[in-house]
């Protein structure tokens, strides 16, 4: 605790890791960190077992970022989670429930996959034993949870002065990891929500953190670090706090007007929270880019441009990378892989519950993370 408290307390320019949300697309974000790996452990080379976690001070995810950022956050390669990665997402999302069969239909109506895949994964790979509050933990961690029975966002973190660190009533560093990443990562209808004591006999109901404005993490990251309810108090400014956001790729919402009008009630219950996730990551990202000063930034849309004349501040507050992709046939193609690509294969691709699709993913993360420059981390 002593070394990790020393550490978040230094008066150096501080360095934080977002991870997007994305069932089993978080195996593209592993093929951007790759490249990021590469390009530190390059930068540090007096440093011969360099990992990610010597670099971030403070690390963050959402539901599958949270697994991602759990490990990053205990000292893992991204080769190590990759391979963990990987055969995790065999185990979450195996052969969905018959619901034919009896004696699963009741279960199969409140969620598609048996959590006990999820669960199993995670005491595998996180540890079954290990806490919040474990020294194993070697750098800040933030796993972004919703709790739906209060309908509140739930940044859990591990700095030691936390409100509810080490509180009378709620310790949250008694938390077994696995279950607050497993509480991240309860979409509905794919998982069964995830029950957690959070004060003495006081139960709580964890759905997946994307459901919320932050399955895009980095803005709710931000304030983690910087706002003065949370125990980090880091100063801003662009040459004092670097924001890496890394996403999971994502659909460009392309539908026709008559598709529109003949939408059905059913259409539209099953558009309704990709649309709202989308617009939630939009927002997110455009008042990162109206703080901040990035040489990633992007075109948000044709009115405003990639708004790097604007700042809400008149300085910046932060130096903002950020690096997505958008699964199209376009952008698929222009990969360079051996086969075509079209419109449903992007579809296809896109299905954040397709476990086969994995290792494509992550070729398609590790090729697109040309647009990482060794120069974007220069001043950090």
């Amino acid at each position: 605790m002593t070394a990790l408290l020393e550490r978040l307390d230094a008066k150096t320019p501080k360095k934080i890791l977002s991870l997007d949300g994305g069932g089993i697309r978080g195996a593209l974000t592993l093929g951007y960190l790759k490249k990021i790996e590469d390009i530190l452990k390059a930068k540090h080379p007096e440093n011969k077992d360099f990992r990610m976690s010597d670099y971030f001070d403070l690390i963050g995810g959402t539901s599958t970022g949270a697994i991602i950022a759990s490990l990053l956050s205990l000292g893992k390669t991204v080769d190590e989670i990759t391979q963990s990665y990987m055969d995790l997402g065999n185990k979450i999302f195996g052969e969905k429930r018959n619901w034919w069969n009896p004696l699963e239909t009741y279960q199969w109506l409140k969620a598609n996959y048996d959590y006990k895949g999820i669960a199993e994964g995670l005491q595998s790979a996180l540890g079954p034993d290990t806490t919040l509050g474990s020294d194993k933990i070697k750098t800040g961690l933030c796993i972004v949870a919703k709790r739906a029975d209060t309908n509140s966002i739930w940044p859990v973190i591990n700095h030691p002065r936390g409100k509810y660190y080490d509180a009378a009533t709620s310790k949250n560093k008694d938390f077994l990891l696995w279950k607050v990443v497993r509480a991240s990562t309860a979409a509905p209808t794919y998982f069964a929500p995830q029950l957690m004591e959070v004060k003495n006999d006081q139960p709580a109901a964890f759905i997946d953190g994307g459901l919320s404005m932050a399955n895009n993490p980095a803005l709710t990251l931000l304030m983690v670090a910087t706002l003065k309810g949370f125990p980090f108090h880091w100063p801003m400014g662009a040459d004092k706090l670097l924001l890496v956001s890394v996403g999971t790729g994502y659909l460009e919402f392309k539908k026709q007007v008559g598709d529109i009008d003949d939408a059905t009630m059913l259409t539209w219950a099953g558009s309704i929270p990709d649309m709202l996730m989308q617009d939630a990551s939009w927002q997110n990202r455009i008042l990162l880019q109206w703080l901040s000063k990035s040489p990633t930034a992007e075109i948000m849309d044709r009115e405003i441009g990639d708004m790097n004349e604007d700042n809400l501040s008149g300085t910046p507050l932060l130096s903002y990378l950020r690096y997505n992709f958008a699964i199209t046939k376009e952008n698929l193609n222009a990969l360079g892989m051996e086969r075509k690509f079209d419109d449903h294969d992007a579809m296809s691709i896109a299905d954040m519950a397709k476990a086969k699709n994995k290792e494509l993913l992550y070729d398609i993360g590790k090729r697109a993370s040309s647009v990482i420059k060794p120069e974007h981390f220069s001043n950090f």
